[in-house]
Parts: structure tokens; sequence; C-alpha cells
């Protein structure tokens, strides 16, 4: 935005310079080297095409700038050998340079060629050529004291050598910068507080500019930043030149009021009274006037108005609204200590009063009977023997599973081992049946027999 308003500011100071070469004299040519070409009357088909101008061979640099119909295409300039130049022809020619913009051709050609040139466009009829001179920014001195929340009026001029620039299309190409940048004092509130912009001026008779198109900036800012030293610069910016004015650094310094709330009881008829104390050492308490708005809890609002008076202090009544949040906003209007008179707006003064908390009547305590409870018996408790006799056992038990998983699971045997008792007692007696049928039996499987046919006794004796 900066860099399309510079070129607009550039193309303004070109267009000012150039309208001075409507009438050429000799003067002129001298000067600028620069020869405005009669008329022949001829007129063609193509808007202006006898719009001509001769160079002179001593010119190093020529600067064209050309005001033609929004949205239509770009000039063409033809030189004296009848070859053109057109926009494109500034990629690959270094001593062209070539602004193409909606409503307007800035063109600097660097050595040109002498002799008589002709520009072909829907130009508009108050362009004109020129060749730069030298352009400088004029910004009257701020006042010495001034303080936050005040409205200060700021008057800048650019001037091409010396004079200042006059063009029709002045207004709507150029735009003067403001800015305020903390001097990073730690000694004041605005320590680190950076860039502060804070408003642009054009001299279009719009705002705060007194006249159109007469090459001064007259303009009105507020200081809302916050308090300190503080560095102004004020700039314009085109695609060939910068042109910066810096300020010696200023303290803005704190609004001289000072704000005491007389806060009336919740239930009292009387209004707040909000006092309002001047400072002496920074305005006149005799020239000072104070008017604002008051903003009611309840929506309703209230116009004021405090008169000059000779004593520091002033006194605005409120009405006690009941709870709810309270602002005032203040306007002052006076002159301050150096004699200047002063515009200013306060910060917002504000207050609450909070909600009263609503007594609730105690409720009478019932009546109950007091009813003794029974005495909760004893809950047994283990001696330390048998305490420790647990823990024994339990022991014990924790083992026995240990070895009965490692013998199952581990070695793969039985729980039990596998094993016989012994048997002890009395033989009993020999049946002598039970013998016969034995020795049968021993004789048809094959026993042994004796010749005579009788039976061996082979049974043993109890000896």
């Amino acid at each position: 935005m900066k860099l399309a308003a510079g070129i607009s500011l550039f193309l303004a100071l070109v267009c000012s310079f150039c309208t001075q070469a409507v009438t050429q004299s000799e003067q002129d040519t001298k000067k600028y080297g620069l020869t405005m070409l009669k008329r022949d009357g001829v007129m063609n088909e193509v808007p202006l095409l006898n719009n001509r101008f001769r160079i002179d061979y001593e010119v190093e640099k020529v600067t064209f700038l050309f005001f033609r119909r929004p949205g239509s295409p770009a000039v063409v300039l033809v030189q004296p050998d009848g070859s053109k130049l057109y926009p494109n022809h500034a990629m690959n020619n270094e001593n062209l340079e070539w602004y193409d913009e909606v409503s307007y051709d800035l063109i600097i050609i660097k050595k040109p060629t002498p002799g008589p040139w002709q520009v072909l466009g829907q130009i508009q009829p108050d362009s004109r050529i020129l060749v730069l001179g030298d352009i400088t920014l004029d910004v009257d001195p701020l006042p010495p004291l001034i303080f936050r929340g005040e409205t200060i009026k700021v008057t800048a001029r650019v001037l091409n050598d010396g004079e200042p620039i006059l063009s029709g299309y002045f207004r709507e190409v150029v735009t003067l910068y403001v800015e305020f940048i903390s001097t990073n004092n730690d000694q004041y509130a605005n320590f680190g507080a950076g860039t502060q912009s804070v408003t642009e001026f054009r001299d279009d008779g719009q705002g705060f500019d007194e006249r159109p198109m007469d090459g001064v900036f007259t303009g009105e800012f507020k200081l809302s930043f916050p308090a300190g030293e503080w560095r102004p610069e004020f700039s314009i910016q085109t695609p060939i030149l910068k042109r910066r004015v810096v300020k010696s650094p200023l303290v803005v310094a704190e609004p001289p009021f000072d704000f005491n709330l007389d806060m009336s009881e919740h239930d009292s008829p009387d209004d707040h009274v909000l006092q309002i104390r001047i400072n002496p050492e920074v305005a006149k308490p005799e020239t000072v006037i104070l008017q604002g708005k008051i903003f009611y809890p309840n929506g309703e609002e209230q116009l004021f108005t405090l008169p000059k008076e000779t004593r520091l202090y002033r006194t605005l009544p409120i009405k006690n609204y009941d709870w709810g949040r309270y602002s005032v906003d203040i306007s002052a209007f006076g002159e301050n200590a150096n004699g200047r008179e002063f515009m200013a707006t306060l910060p917002m003064y504000k207050f609450e009063i909070e909600r009263p908390i609503e007594k609730v009547p105690e409720l009478a305590k019932p009546i109950v009977k007091e009813q003794k409870l029974p005495e909760p018996e004893p809950e047994p408790s283990l001696s330390t023997a048998a305490f420790v006799a647990i823990i024994a056992l339990g022991n014990v038990l924790i083992l026995l599973i240990g070895w009965l998983a490692v013998r199952v699971f581990v070695q793969g045997k039985a729980i039990l081992p596998h094993f016989s008792l012994p048997r002890f007692g009395k033989k009993k007696p020999l049946d002598l049946d039970e013998l016969e049928n034995e020795q049968e039996k021993v004789g048809g499987n094959g026993g042994k027999k004796d010749k005579s046919g009788e039976i061996l006794n082979l049974s043993m004796s109890d000896d």
C-alpha cells in the first residue's frame, strides 16, 4: 500500500512540475532541455496524436508522467527515429523504467535520443513532460507540550525545487504517513512499545485537510498511544525516491486530570460525586471546559458540561442508581501552560458498585429429644501368641504347597510315594484236606512222584 502511494506521490510531483511546461519559454528550455512543439491543428483518430515535445541533446535523464483514462492501455512513445517504446521494453533496457498503473504511466529514460518525440494513447489533457527537480518534504514542528488523548494538528508540504506542487491529480496520488517510534527509554511507560502508525494524510480537501490541490497537507490525529518518550517521523515514498522527516524526540505526558470518587451509601438518596482535579503545570484551570456523557447501569445516558472556573477542582454529580457499572466519557477543551489551545479525549472513567448480598432469615432449629445410644460391644482381639501361631501355620502351609507343586509339575512324580507295609502275626495251622488238594494239583501239573506211587511230602515243618 505504501509503495503504491509512493508511486502516486512521485507521479503527482512529476505532474506538478510538468504543468509549468505548458507555456514553455526560452528559460525553461535552458533549464530543462525540453521544448513543447506547437500543434499544427491537424487532428487524427488517435487521441492526442499531435502531443509532441522535443528533448535537447544535453539532457541526461527525463521523466514522463501521463495520466490516462482508468483501465485504458499504456501509452506508446515514438522516438525521433520512428521506433516505438512499450512497457515490456523496460525488462531488457537498463536505461528505461516504466511503471504501468491503472490510470497513469510513469516513464524514466536515461540518455534519451535528442529530437522530436510523440506520445500515443488515451491520455488526459493535464499530462506533461518534466525533468525531475529537488523534491523535499517540509513539516511544521510539533508543539513541545502534549499529553495522551490530545488531538494534534500537523501541516506538511511537498516541494519541488523549493516551490509548492500544484496539480489537478495531486490529491489522488500523494499520501503522507505519520508514525511515532518509541525511543525505548526505560524511564518511561512506553519502553519497548515499538512503532505506532498514527495516521495518513491526503491533499484532497477531505477530513481535516483545509484546501484541496494546494500542495499542503493539513490534518489532525489523536495521541491514543501510551505516554512516554517518542520520536515523530513523517514520510512519503515513490519508486525512485523516498523522503522522510525525523523530528526530535518529545515526551507525551499523561493527561493533566486526576479523579477522585466520593461514593454514597447503598440506600442513600444522595448522588455519587466525581471530583476532577486539573494540574496547573500542564493546563490553565480557568480556561478548561469539560463535557461528556454518563452511562448508568440501567442503560440511561446523561449529557453534562462543566464550565470554566478559576479553582483547580470540578465536581460532577452522578445519580445513585443502586448497584451496577457506571462509565463517564469526558472531553476537555482549554489552553495548556504554554498558551496553546488543546482538545483532548480523556480515558473512560469507570467504577462499579457490587450487588448487595440479601440476608436470609435464619430458620428455627427443631427440638430433638436426646436419646442415649447403646454402647457398642467391644470387638474381640487376638492375643500375641495366637497371632504368631497363625503366621507360623500359614508359612508351613505355603511351604507344603510349594513342595507339592515342585514334585508334581517339575519332577513328574506322584503326590505320595508307593510303599507296602510288613505283615505281623502267627501262621495258620495246616489243613490236611487243603494239602491233599495242593498235592493233586502239583501232580496233575507235572509234579514228581516216586516209583511206588506215593506222593512225596514236600512240605516243610514249622521248624
